[in-house]
């Protein structure tokens, strides 16, 4: 049994005037506050109209559920019809391709822009089946004033999500809205189910697919001649691999030159439909990606100088400490925390890679480059336990200008790692070279127990020592 609607009227109003909520689900809530902190006001009437009807059907051509409308009126349309129901199909982004059903009840739901044309979205009219399902990634029924904006308070809707099997992208969901009146407990499971459906007609149809690219293309393979190698889709995933040593599941296929997840590197072959990969048995020698860090950053691609923004240089200083990759979420994690935004970093990720060409590799993002830091090799030494080495790369802290949490956390683990190294070792060369990097009394105060005399260097650190203490 669906909840009773006077008592999610008053659920609803009192979040909006601020007291705290007990006996509403944890989905709805979470939804009405994202949808409040995206500026939806609740007593808004009607979501935005951003296509118009050429726009929409330009668009339904193209669409991949277009196909699979045949199951979903058979399974959907003509119960909606009885229940006094309309089907909706929207894109991946909210707006409403398909609106089917009864024509009376089309006509109430035209009334509150239940429409084709319409964007559905959170951000654009709050919660809402279509909108919460899209954001959650889930089958979800919203029913009376579980909808934040007032105007739909009268209508119960279920959405689920459907996916396309090649890629795990969500296409768009599929929803039946209806009155209060006319709503059935077993509603969400029977949308549900039709959108299982639509998802293994998908996959039925990509398994024929494939099928037949790799009965085209198998003699690519064999010109291959032994040589490691594999047949991709055109979204990158393998289709049938020469010897079987080509372990990885997908390939990104955006440049010609990919680093598989065993190390090796391969080249990215368009044919008619798909792609080759060859594994040439001689490596391919890889660019060298040369990072100067400590201090003011600077860089270099086989020699070339680089122009690099404090932002680029924290990008690839994530990058070059996670060399096996980093999705665009983890990204921004790493250089904004919780705070970071996958799509700005995205928008920043594309800008370096016009830089780094084929370099930087997507999906996920990793640097296909012998890279070489000075950084990397202060790390290493102290890995090694060569303080002496770590103190000589050591000419100052890792972007002191940045405050991105991976650049702050590398900063403060290799200064404290080399100024415990060099006091612990007491190497005159090294606490002289760590000295050179800051005002640090307790190293300068070493200094000047351990340097003779005679040595023009105790007197500049007895110098530098007074000035710290003063």
């Amino acid at each position: 049994m669906h909840p009773d609607p006077c008592r999610l009227a008053r659920l609803h109003d009192a979040t909006l005037s601020g007291t705290a909520v007990h006996g509403a689900r944890s989905v709805i809530v979470e939804s009405w506050r994202r949808s409040l902190a995206a500026r939806v006001d609740p007593d808004r009437h009607e979501p935005p109209v951003v296509l118009a009807p050429d726009e929409v059907a330009e668009l339904r051509g193209a669409h991949p559920l277009a196909a699979m409308l045949p199951i979903l009126r058979e399974t959907l349309v003509s119960i909606a019809d009885e229940a006094e129901h309309v089907m909706i199909i929207t894109d991946a982004d909210g707006h409403v391709m398909w609106c089917e059903g009864a024509a009376s009840v089309r006509g109430l739901a035209e009334r509150v822009r239940l429409t084709e044309g319409a964007r559905w979205s959170e951000d654009a009219i709050g919660t809402n089946a279509m909108g919460t399902a899209l954001a959650l990634g889930r089958p979800v029924t919203v029913h009376s004033a579980e909808h934040l904006v007032r105007t739909y308070h009268g209508w119960t809707c279920a959405a689920s999500p459907m996916r396309d099997p090649d890629t795990g992208r969500t296409l768009g969901v599929v929803d039946v809205s209806g009155p209060l009146t006319s709503v059935h407990p077993a509603m969400g499971a029977l949308v549900s189910t039709a959108a299982r459906l639509v998802e293994s007609q998908l996959q039925v149809r990509l398994a024929i697919r494939d099928e037949r690219l790799r009965s085209a293309n198998i003699r690519h393979l064999i010109d291959l001649r032994g040589e490691p190698g594999a047949l991709l889709s055109p979204s990158g995933r393998v289709l049938a691999s020469a010897t079987g040593d080509v372990v990885d599941a997908r390939v990104d296929v955006s440049g010609g030159c990919v680093l598989l997840a065993d190390g090796r590197e391969a080249l990215v072959e368009p044919l008619d439909e798909g792609y080759l990969l060859r594994v040439p048995r001689r490596s391919v020698r890889r660019p060298v990606l040369s990072l100067r860090f400590l201090g003011e950053p600077s860089g270099a691609l086989d020699g070339r100088p680089l122009v690099l923004s404090l932002r680029h240089a924290e990008l690839l200083t994530a990058l070059a400490l996670h060399p096996r990759g980093l999705n665009a979420e983890q990204v921004a994690l790493h250089l904004y925390g919780e705070r970071g935004n996958p799509t700005t970093v995205r928008a920043e990720l594309h800008r370096l890679r016009a830089q780094l060409g084929g370099v930087l590799l997507t999906r996920p993002y990793r640097l296909s480059a012998d890279v070489r830091g000075d950084f990397l090799e202060v790390r290493e030494a102290l890995k090694s336990g060569d303080v002496r080495s770590a103190a000589s790369a050591y000419r100052g802290e890792l972007l002191p200008r940045s405050d991105a949490p991976v650049v702050r956390e590398e900063r403060e683990d290799l200064a404290a790692a080399v100024r415990r190294g060099v006091l612990d070792l007491g190497d005159v060369g090294a606490l002289w070279a760590f000295a050179g990097t800051g005002e640090d009394a307790e190293v300068l105060e070493r200094l000047v127990r351990l340097l003779p005399r005679t040595d023009p260097r105790r007197a500049l650190a007895t110098a530098r020592l007074r000035r710290v203490l003063a």
